[in-house]
C-alpha cells in the first residue's frame, strides 16, 4: 500500500454532483485540472488492476510496479521513480495492450486508455 500524503495535497473539495445518482464527488489537489474518473466508471479490468495495486499484487506482467517514466509529460511533474505503472488487461489483446494505471508516491492513481496519451484522475465518488 502507498504512504498517505502528509503535505496536505491529499486535501479534498467537494464538486457537484458526478453522476446521474446525484453523489458528489471529492477532487484531490493533485486531479485539479484533469479529466476525472471514479472507479465505478473505470472498465471492469482496470477496477481489478486497482484492487490488485491496493494489496500489493500479485501482479500478472513482469513490467507492473516498473517506473513510469512520464515522457510525455501529461502528468505533474514529479522526479524521477515518483511514477510506476501497472497493465490493464485489454481483452482479445495478444500484447499488454494499451491500458494502464499510473500510480503516484501520495496514492494517486491515473487511468490511460490509450498508451499515454490521455489520462484521467481516478477519484473516490
Amino acid at each position: 500500500m502507498l504512504p498517505a500524503c502528509s503535505s496536505g495535497a491529499s486535501k479534498a473539495e467537494k464538486t457537484p454532483p458526478a453522476s446521474s445518482a446525484g453523489t458528489a464527488t471529492a477532487i484531490p489537489a493533485w486531479a485539479k485540472g484533469m479529466k476525472t474518473v471514479t472507479r465505478d466508471r473505470l472498465p471492469a479490468e482496470a477496477r481489478r488492476t486497482l484492487e490488485l495495486i491496493d494489496r500489493g499484487g500479485p501482479f500478472p506482467y513482469d513490467k507492473d510496479g516498473t517506473v513510469f517514466g512520464n515522457y510525455e509529460n501529461r502528468l505533474p511533474k514529479q522526479t524521477r521513480g515518483y511514477y510506476h505503472e501497472y497493465t490493464v488487461p485489454t481483452p482479445g489483446a495478444r500484447t499488454r495492450g494499451a491500458r494502464r494505471i499510473i500510480t503516484g508516491d501520495h496514492a494517486e492513481r491515473y487511468y490511460t486508455g490509450d498508451h499515454y496519451q490521455t489520462f484521467e484522475a481516478v477519484v473516490q465518488p
